[in-house]
């Protein structure tokens, strides 16, 4: 598509409008007047012609996978192919997706003489986790005499990946992260005695009978005591629940957050996005904090995550590429609007999870139905596996009596509902706890540093 640009309509206002008045009001001048409009005209048509071939050889080519980090400015890398190496102008125009901000809707490309490629970078905060993909770019190139602006779109083709951001939380617990070889660890009082055996040796006076080897003690006709060693490798799983549960916004003030200003006021561009925040939002940052948290502590990390079916399983390991791995599955985790299957979830980890392992769900079970659902088909894991069961905690779900302020009738229903809730959430713990399951309601704020102090307490007591 060919458009005039400014310098057309300024040499239009310059040239034609006061000739054609002067020959109007003198006749006597018509003639030059005519043969100036008509040179005009014919330069502007000839610079038109040439304004089709301005794109000649150009093309743009995108970084086939781009890595961005939510709500921290990054830019997506273009290079610009110029098979004429001549010196040119080239105007730039990418479709970004609402959650990919950027201060430029436009860029502008200086091609030099003979360079077949340039770089170019594209600065842009994304705004949700997720995967974005890029189709074209609109491309515009200028006349020779800049009279004519011709546009075209060519294939340009990229992928937009948004990692969450973690930068938060970590700072929260750095204290875990902080810790880097030898230097500046801690020593943390074990309890118990582990579980995995060590080796046999004499009977020392004080030694508990349960330790003593009864077979060994018979051949060599002298007691005989195990020696156990603490578990240092253990297998760590995180599964989330993709369904509708967590769909929902995140409780608390925390559910909308409001994305940091993107552009200056003066661009006048939008400055802020506000994205909801869903609950599976917050089960993905707190999984991978969770993950760097049992690569610290030398076990062994894996996910599965599940709806109305099985959507991912990621075998537990430690190591950088092995949490890249975890990230790469999770970033584009979307909810679906799906009742979760708890039965073939927990058929599932039932057969793939062979060695005794800690499994931490971050579910919803507000539903009642479905918590009757879950609390059936657990058991088929609680006998192997340890099992906790993480929830954000309901707004509005307390004691009736908690807090003295009512104001309105409307306060008082409001009071009694959560009151309700919290109960049947409270009867919930008691029935899970009596099949060893560890139940447990966090807040939205607190998820991934109360997370990891549950993982701490557990190694700490040596549970698994």
């Amino acid at each position: 598509m060919i458009v005039p640009r400014s310098k057309l309509l300024l040499w239009v206002a310059v040239v034609i409008v006061p000739f054609a008045t002067l020959a109007v009001a003198l006749p006597a001048t018509a003639t030059v007047s005519l043969s100036l409009i008509a040179a005009l005209v014919v330069l502007a048509l000839f610079d038109a012609v040439r304004a089709w071939n301005s794109l000649d050889g150009v093309a743009v080519e995108l970084q086939d996978v781009a890595r961005l980090t939510k709500d921290r400015e990054g830019a997506i890398e273009l290079r610009v192919r110029n098979d004429s190496q001549k010196a040119r102008r080239v105007r730039l125009g990418l479709e970004f997706p609402r959650e990919l901000a950027s201060p430029h809707e436009d860029r502008v490309a200086l091609l030099p003489a003979g360079a077949q490629w340039s770089r170019l970078t594209w600065p842009c905060t994304p705004c949700r986790r997720g995967s974005y993909r890029f189709e074209r770019c609109h491309l515009e190139g200028q006349s020779p005499l800049g009279f004519w602006a011709f546009r075209a779109a060519r294939p340009a083709r990229g992928e937009v990946r948004v990692y969450p951001n973690l930068l938060t939380e970590r700072r929260n617990l750095a204290a875990i992260f902080l810790h880097r070889g030898g230097l500046g660890i801690h020593a943390q009082r074990q309890v118990g005695k582990g579980r995995e055996f060590e080796k046999l040796r004499e009977y020392i006076p004080g030694d508990s009978y349960e330790d003593i080897h009864w077979k060994a003690t018979a051949k060599r006709g002298h007691p005989v005591t195990k020696v156990f060693q603490i578990e240092r490798t253990q297998e760590v799983y995180v599964v989330i629940d993709a369904s509708r549960l967590s769909a929902r916004e995140a409780n608390a003030e925390c559910g909308m957050r409001n994305a940091e200003s993107l552009v200056d006021a003066s661009s006048g561009l939008h400055s802020a996005l506000r994205i909801p925040q869903s609950a599976l939002e917050r089960f993905v940052t707190a999984a991978l904090i969770l993950g760097l948290a049992a690569e610290r502590q030398g076990d062994l990390f894996g996910l599965a995550t599940f709806s109305d079916k099985m959507h991912g399983f990621v075998r537990a390991r430690s190591g950088r590429s092995h949490f890249n791995s975890c990230r790469d599955a999770l970033f584009a985790l979307q909810p679906r609007l799906v009742t979760p299957d708890f039965d073939e979830l927990c058929s599932f980890l039932r057969l793939r999870l062979r060695r005794r392992a800690l499994l931490v769900f971050l579910t919803s079970l507000d539903d009642p139905v479905l918590a009757e659902s879950f609390v059936r088909n657990v058991e088929l894991i609680s006998r192997q596996h340890l099992v906790l069961v993480n929830m954000l905690r309901p707004a509005g779900a307390r004691p009736l009596f908690a807090d003295a302020n009512v104001a309105a009738p409307d306060d008082l229903s409001q009071r009694l509902g959560g009151h309700i809730q919290w109960h049947w959430l409270r009867e919930l713990e008691k029935v899970l706890q009596r099949r060893g399951v560890q139940f447990a309601q966090l807040e939205n704020e607190n998820l991934c540093a109360e997370l990891v102090s549950q993982y701490l307490s557990i190694k700490r007591r040596q549970l698994l």
